[in-house]
């Protein structure tokens, strides 16, 4: 066959790669450097004025970007944390292992949108079961009105949601690890703490990595259960970039502003998760 003819064979995946990302991209560019809205649809051109609104006049859009950082940030740690831990327990030889295994799955198993409708019946300030707990010890939260206890709502739900996640990654490593080093540690006399902080950890650095950074890219697209639990309320305490953008373009119908933010926030997220890898990385070489 000749060498040129094996390029051909690149051409589907090529223009599949065209048609789902680079088309959308270059589109979206486009479409930024527009005035297209519900009143003056179109593509006409108009320059950089929609990115200098953004960097000059949207202090909204900076602040739920600030609020997402802070969800983001807040929700993976607590996820690996509490996922690894839970890892780490079924890892063990336990009674009703299995069990635990599947039950502790259940939650991603589950449908966003309908487990953040449950969720916010659960969290209801009249009708809720969390507060006719709380209600025992003459206490009733504004779980969804307090723009503080909003924000810490969309904390536990996202935590209760993807925690599952972490506990399947982090799972899947801990089986994967060599018998070697933990039967060094135990003829050299190590208990759990001192095997789980020189032998387990540090093993287990490369997939703590990789299900951190895949988990931050996907916390920063919290969209779902901000629009159904809080709506971006009570006024803008739980709004993020991503329901900011969704508000420009969807419901006022700014289609060249919503373009310009949502480019600008690819930009920046691509920066973000760049530096924070490098940065974990480094931490796990130290830690080892």
């Amino acid at each position: 066959m000749n060498f040129k003819h094996k390029y051909l064979f690149l051409l589907p995946g090529l223009l599949v790669l065209l048609g789902i990302l680079i088309f959308p991209i270059g589109f979206t560019v486009r479409l930024s450097l527009s005035s297209w809205d519900s009143f003056f649809p179109g593509l006409d051109f108009i320059g950089l004025e929609n990115y200098i609104r953004l960097f000059t006049d949207d202090l909204r859009f900076w602040e739920a970007f600030l609020r997402l950082s802070f969800l983001s940030i807040t929700t993976v740690f607590l996820q690996y944390v509490i996922g690894f831990a839970l890892a780490l327990m079924v890892w063990q030889e336990i009674r009703f292992q299995r069990f635990f295994r599947v039950l502790f799955l259940i939650p991603m198993m589950t449908t966003p949108v309908i487990m953040t409708v449950i969720w916010r019946t659960f969290f209801h300030e009249s009708l809720g079961p969390v507060n006719d707990f709380f209600s025992l010890f003459g206490m009733t939260p504004l779980w969804l009105s307090d723009e503080h206890l909003a924000l810490v709502t969309v904390i536990i739900v996202e935590v209760w949601q993807w925690t599952p996640f972490m506990f399947l990654l982090m799972l899947a490593g801990l089986l994967s690890l060599p018998k070697e080093p933990f039967l060094a540690a135990s003829i050299d006399g190590a208990g759990p703490i001192r095997k789980f902080v020189y032998v387990t950890f540090p093993l287990m650095a490369p997939i703590s990595i990789g299900a951190i950074i895949i988990r931050l890219i996907e916390a920063s697209k919290i969209m779902d259960t901000v629009y159904v639990l809080t709506s971006g309320g009570p006024g803008t305490s739980t709004e993020t970039s991503s329901f900011y953008i969704f508000i420009k373009g969807l419901r006022e119908f700014q289609f060249g502003y919503s373009a310009a933010l949502s480019f600008t926030y690819l930009i920046i997220m691509i920066i973000s998760l760049t530096v924070i890898a490098k940065i974990l990385v480094k931490l796990m070489i130290r830690s080892n």
